[in-house]
């Protein structure tokens, strides 16, 4: 119930870009891109849909969940993980009627901003419920549930514009923004109906409704320990009165710096470019309006089908050596992407034939499946399992906000890249592909079956790197006033 958080998400980042391609809504909203697209010889191929105003209908979603997420880390801290959710929900469906019912672009934009705020309180709340909730042997796979629920409403979205683009009368992308509807419904259900979480309520002084809660998740009566664990890990954060400023601290300096790392690289292997606009970038490629729909289905529907994969071998195989296969595979086939669209598409003439077209939607899938059951999920799923709990909220505002901010970033800029780079835009992403990898291989240590509330002790402080920073700012200074005394600098080795 809580994971269809993600399902909102998902819908929202995959009927964008369905829509924008539909001629009713350019006609509508944005009357000189659907000029451009219908005239021929009229503007590089690769050109047709740059358009700021077209980019910022994607975009401000994104920004707006950028703002909310400095707010959803307080409620999610002082009410809880489930108010943060129901909060989400009902922002949600605002946006969803200002949307379906827009009469000017101003009407539209509003409603996405409202969007991104139920965005910013649900990526916010959502992972942090349900690493919270799950068992340590399942908590990846667990996490995963809200990636899959992304990738279900990128298809669902996918679904629902090629539909709703056959409809006669000019009127089906008020359906495709309308059908939002649904899983804004799901979500604020699901946050009535779930129960909290036993860290949130026992972090907030609930300590029996968190004994409780946790005896049932757990379904058993021998709780006392890991109750007791939860206890002393609350009891730890009340002392810190600044959650954003003890991020910065040393010993929290790992955690920071990979989550941070880990969202600007999900963001660059350009996976939100190809989902945003896929239609858009099948029509930029040659394939007609419905064809492009078609393949936005077909990439949607590898998407989800990946990301189920990922559910099944992250407890078994671990974080790490996902993230180095999906590497490899996505490096070669964005390589190998570039390769035939810049001996095959230039700025006036498409010689995308059928068998070429074809061969480019595979590497595509290739492409999007490797991130599906990699950079996808554990882009939210390491984050949410790292940080102790007294940064446990702050440092996933920051994770969610760093996200949006990069999402927002590429959502607007994607669309003026190609037009600029060209066939050069896949050799773009690759180059980061190949900087992620390096840095996931040398820096990022594994997490797999290892109990949130023990992460410091078995993954930090036995990293090659990271063990450096596992040392509290006062005890530097002791060790530096002492080591200076006696005329040497012992933090040198530190």
């Amino acid at each position: 119930m809580a994971a269809t958080g993600g399902l909102m998400f998902g819908y929202d980042i995959g009927v964008s870009g369905g829509v924008t391609s539909m001629d009713p809504f350019l006609q509508k909203f944005f009357p000189t891109v659907y000029k451009r697209t219908k005239e021929k010889g009229l503007d590089s191929n690769y050109c047709k849909y740059d358009n700021q105003g077209l980019q910022l209908f994607t975009s401000s979603l994104y920004l707006a969940g950028l703002t909310a997420t400095f707010f959803a880390s307080y409620t999610t801290r002082k009410l809880g993980r489930r108010l943060t959710m129901l909060i989400a929900g009902c922002f949600f469906i605002v946006g969803v009627i200002l949307n379906a019912a827009a009469q000017d672009l101003a009407m539209l934009i509003i409603g996405r901003i409202l969007l991104g705020c139920g965005v910013g309180f649900g990526n916010q709340a959502v992972p942090l419920f349900l690493s919270e909730i799950a068992p340590t042997r399942i908590r990846g796979g667990l996490n995963i549930l809200f990636q899959l629920n992304v990738t279900i409403g990128i298809l669902f979205a996918n679904l629902v514009n090629y539909g709703t683009a056959k409809i006669s009368g000019g009127w089906g992308w008020r359906l495709s923004l309308g059908l939002a509807g649904f899983p804004a419904v799901l979500l604020t259900l699901g946050a009535l109906f779930v129960v909290e979480t036993p860290n949130s309520l026992i972090e907030r002084g609930y300590l029996e409704e968190g004994k409780e809660v946790l005896r049932k998740i757990r379904g058993t009566d021998n709780i006392e320990p890991e109750f007791l664990e939860l206890v002393e890990a609350s009891r730890v954060a009340k002392e810190v009165k600044h959650p954003f400023r003890n991020l910065l601290q040393r010993k929290n300096r790992p955690q920071l710096i990979i989550s941070v790392a880990l969202q600007i690289f999900q963001q660059f292997t350009g996976i939100n470019a190809i989902m945003f606009y896929a239609p858009v970038l099948f029509s930029t490629l040659g394939f007609g309006n419905s064809a492009a729909l078609y393949s936005a289905v077909i990439t949607g529907a590898v998407n989800v089908l990946s990301t189920v994969v990922s559910v099944y071998s992250v407890d078994k195989l671990g974080r790490r050596i996902l993230l180095l296969e999906a590497g490899v595979q996505m490096l070669l086939s964005q390589i190998i992407i570039a390769i035939i669209l810049g001996i095959k598409v230039t700025d006036t003439s498409n010689n995308l034939s059928h068998g070429w077209g074809i061969f480019v939607i595979v590497m595509i899938c290739t492409y999007v499946s490797a991130f599906a059951w990699s950079w996808g999920p554990l882009g939210w799923l390491i984050p949410s399992e790292t940080f102790p709990l007294e940064t446990r909220s702050a440092g996933q505002s920051v994770t969610v906000c760093v996200n949006l901010l990069f999402t927002f970033v590429m959502a607007q800029a994607f669309l003026s890249m190609l037009c600029h780079f060209k066939y050069g835009i896949f050799l773009f992403f690759s180059g980061w592909i190949f900087v992620m990898s390096f840095f996931v291989f040398f820096l990022l240590p594994e997490t797999k079956n290892v109990p949130i509330e023990e992460m410091t002790e078995r993954v930090w402080k036995q990293h090659w790197l990271w063990k450096r920073f596992m040392v509290d700012e006062d005890d530097v200074d002791i060790v530096k006033k002492n080591g200076h005394a006696n005329g040497y600098d012992p933090t040198s080795r530190l």
